[in-house]
């Protein structure tokens, strides 16, 4: 699978995304065999968030990291009620309780909230003083965010990008790329809806012999800064995620996505699910 360098370690630009996972019990065994499913098949970069199902989720990863931790490139995420200098270090704790670690990769602000970034930041390297995290993130920053807070420590931005949610690509996607910060997106393949029954991701995918799902993420790597963290717990999905990293999409099939989702002309706020 193709890597990108991230905050110093090489992963794989297509991942796991674990959102709504740990919401259901009944489906706990399933998402954690998925998870183990994926990391066989090279998706060793695993993305939770102690907001997913209000820790439910790092429970799952936890669980089916478990004897295998030293293969994971493990990324969560720190709510932004939490974000001062005392709550960032009881939530990392917490976090790392559940996910059965001593050190979380990757450790992100969810979002913006009430706490000045500076002190979300001193706390952020006071945990990786600690050896608690390794490296730290944002996600949800606009590039206005991201001039404010003016860290190159920051490893990564993680936001929203499919073919339905682009606006991205008239300033915050050049901007990362020329400051060398990759770009975690997030719902690559939509939510499962109206994007993967659209007439034209089925078209290019016949003619690949691929997938619409395949076709959003070979179209979303197409950039070579991103990084793609799709969902999945079926079997099949998680060979279509793997092997998309094999589609590429020629001029014809981009000048058609382009047609059915315009790219952006003027700055978009951005967007949030």
């Amino acid at each position: 699978m193709q890597t990108i360098e991230l905050g110093g370690d090489s992963v794989p630009r297509i991942g796991q995304g674990t959102w709504h996972m740990g919401e259901n019990a009944g489906q706990r065994q399933a998402e954690v065999r998925a998870l183990r499913e994926g990391l066989d098949l090279g998706m060793t970069l695993i993305d939770t968030a102690e907001m997913y199902a209000e820790g439910g989720s790092e429970e799952v990863v936890g669980q089916a990291i478990r004897g295998r931790r030293d293969e994971v490139y493990l990324v969560s995420k720190v709510y932004p009620h939490n974000a001062s200098t005392q709550g960032v270090q009881a939530a990392c704790e917490r976090s790392l309780r559940r996910l059965g670690t001593d050190t979380i990769d990757l450790y992100l602000l969810h979002w913006r909230g009430q706490y000045l970034l500076s002190e979300t930041v001193e706390a952020f390297e006071r945990l990786r003083e600690q050896g608690k995290i390794l490296r730290w993130g944002v996600s949800n920053f606009d590039i206005d965010d991201l001039a404010e807070l003016d860290a190159p420590a920051c490893a990564t931005n993680q936001v929203l990008y499919n073919p339905e949610a682009r606006g991205i690509e008239y300033d915050l996607l050049p901007w990362q790329a020329q400051h060398n910060m990759p770009l975690m997106a997030y719902c690559p393949i939509g939510q499962g809806g109206a994007l993967l029954q659209d007439a034209t991701l089925q078209r290019i995918a016949d003619k690949h012999s691929a997938a619409p799902a395949q076709v959003a993420l070979a179209w979303a790597l197409r950039h070579p800064s991103v990084i793609a963290i799709p969902k999945a717990v079926n079997l099949e999905h998680l060979k279509q995620n793997v092997d998309a990293d094999n589609v590429r999409l020629d001029d014809e099939d981009l000048a058609q996505i382009d047609a059915a989702f315009p790219p952006p002309k003027r700055k978009h706020s951005l967007q949030m699910v």
